[in-house]
């Protein structure tokens, strides 16, 4: 009987702990940061904005999961049954079922080809071990925008970059005006990202993804044909929301859009993120 080892969902549930809270840079007060009278930070605060009079998306950022907490203050029992579109994870930490299955906030769920159905069925039913997470290889954005490990946007002319904690990511979004590439560029793995301004909201569009892209921690794809239209808004100081658009004609039947919510993060910043460092899990990343 071969024994099992726990699935790659378990095993980021980890981060989605509150002491892991306690491993981020030493608390340090962050300048510009509306405070209450008793100096803590006021989210409600008004949005700042850049010289140039654009809404200024710069800050730390963690992952809220629609409708509920931070993904890092899970601190009551999962669940006694997964919630609607589970492919057989079991239990999961309350909190982030967006990053589990990105498509839970979605009526019907995602709108997948048979064949998209099937493959995201069969990555479940082996306990997600191909991840690109669980092999110390980049995330899909999608993931990225929904992970427990906080992300920092940098706010610049000309571009915005996007430091992720989770496996030390980089993302640059170019707003300097230049186009995407054409469709036979070189493939990457978070593709290639230019933005505009469209009023108080970035709009961020993306292609050039790799063929092998996982938008969720249960495996829906994502493939060289696809498209990714971000939408991001920050009301308030505090708050940001995603509008995702993905249109992938090889993997769904349609577009289908999500919308993410983050939590600015203040007076803290990332820690490094070394991955592949002493790593001997790979060897034991079994399915059943």
């Amino acid at each position: 009987m071969k024994t099992l080892v726990p699935s790659l969902a378990v095993m980021m549930a980890v981060a989605a702990l509150p002491g892991v809270v306690h491993a981020q840079w030493p608390s340090y007060p962050t300048s510009g940061v509306p405070r209450t009278s008793d100096g803590k930070p006021n989210l409600d605060g008004p949005t700042p904005k850049t010289a140039d009079g654009h809404i200024d998306l710069s800050g730390i950022w963690q992952f809220r999961n629609a409708g509920g907490p931070p993904a890092r203050a899970a601190a009551s029992p999962p669940p006694a049954e997964p919630p609607a579109g589970g492919l057989g994870l079991g239990p999961r930490p309350p909190g982030i079922n967006q990053f589990f299955n990105i498509g839970s906030t979605l009526k019907d769920g995602l709108p997948f080809q048979p064949w998209a159905a099937d493959l995201r069925k069969q990555r479940s039913s082996e306990n997600n071990k191909d991840n690109p997470d669980a092999h110390c290889l980049p995330l899909g954005l999608m993931q990225l925008h929904t992970h427990p490990q906080p992300r920092k946007i940098i706010q610049a002319p000309g571009v915005i970059v996007i430091l992720y904690e989770a496996q030390g990511g980089i993302r640059q979004i170019f707003t300097d005006g230049r186009p995407l590439p054409k469709p036979d560029v070189q493939p990457w793995w978070y593709g290639y990202s230019n933005g505009h301004w469209d009023g108080d909201t970035l709009v961020a569009e993306t292609i050039g993804f790799r063929d092998d892209v996982w938008l969720d921690v249960e495996g829906s794809p994502l493939t060289n044909a696809g498209k990714m239209i971000e939408r991001f808004r920050r009301p308030n100081y505090g708050n940001l929301e995603i509008e995702v658009t993905v249109d992938d004609p090889k993997v769904y039947t349609k577009p289908w859009t999500v919308k993410i919510a983050q939590r600015i993060m203040p007076d803290t910043d990332l820690i490094e993120f070394i991955c592949n460092e002493n790593d001997r899990s790979g060897p034991h990343l079994v399915g059943k």
